[in-house]
């Protein structure tokens, strides 16, 4: 009978890509004011105001950041992108948590924004089948200075292969929706691209949730001193006519 030898298969973890090699910074200003500040506004009420797509799923949000979605190829740096169910790397200093790696995330950003500033930047064509083929849901063009047309907000959302250009700004996937919002931002009164709720609410920044529960606090202390002098003049209605009120 012939002898039985026990033996145990060693499975070793997949050694994970090079990255020494990818750029995550270079240190090059190419963003105008108005983008600048347009970036900020996206990811701030996010972070502000946005409780997330549901209990317990964490998102990212980023502007200028680099987006690696194959360790071969150059990566792409949107103007914003949001993430859901994915966290800020731990070791962020190292190189692949400098950036946003696909294979280190596990999935494709979930929108894409790009503001136009001028008309070279392929917008409508080179990034848009980039970030197709990278399979991202939502890809955003945002033009305030109709620099590619008349159109100044167009939504695409991606079926198949390529992105379909949709007439609603609603993104049922990540339940959450954009507008074209006139108003005033750190001192400056435009056109911007906001955020905003099923209803159409917008997603407050910071410093507008501590202006509205100011006002709502002026209104609540405005209601109580009416009260009072209601309360007062009553008082001496009833004094006046031989009646002591009941406290």
């Amino acid at each position: 009978m012939g002898q039985l030898v026990a033996y145990t298969e060693m499975v070793e973890a997949p050694t994970p890509p090079d990255t020494s090699h990818l750029i995550t910074e270079d240190d090059t200003p190419v963003d105008n004011l108005f983008s600048e500040k347009q970036q900020r506004l996206l990811t701030r009420s996010l972070y502000s105001s946005w409780p997330g797509p549901g209990e317990g799923r964490p998102f990212l949000v980023a502007a200028n950041v680099a987006v690696y979605f194959s360790v071969r190829q150059p990566a792409i740096v949107p103007d914003i992108f949001l993430s859901l169910d994915v966290e800020m790397p731990a070791a962020w200093w190292e190189t692949a948590g400098r950036s946003y790696l696909l294979w280190e995330m596990g999935k494709p950003p979930d929108v894409a924004i790009e503001i136009v500033s001028n008309a070279k930047g392929g917008e409508m064509g080179s990034k848009r089948q980039i970030y197709a083929r990278a399979r991202v849901a939502y890809y955003v063009v945002f033009d305030p200075d109709q620099r590619l047309g008349e159109q100044m907000l167009t939504v695409y959302q991606l079926q198949g292969n390529d992105y379909i250009e949709i007439n609603e700004n609603w993104l049922a996937q990540v339940q959450l929706g954009l507008t074209l919002w006139e108003g005033e931002f750190e001192g400056r009164r435009t056109v911007w691209l906001r955020w905003c709720g099923w209803t159409g609410n917008l997603i407050l920044t910071g410093q507008e949730r501590a202006e509205q529960e100011h006002a709502r606090a002026e209104q609540e202390h405005a209601r109580a001193e009416q009260e009072r002098i209601r309360a007062e003049r009553l008082t001496a209605q009833l004094r006046a006519a031989g009646l002591e009120p009941e406290i």
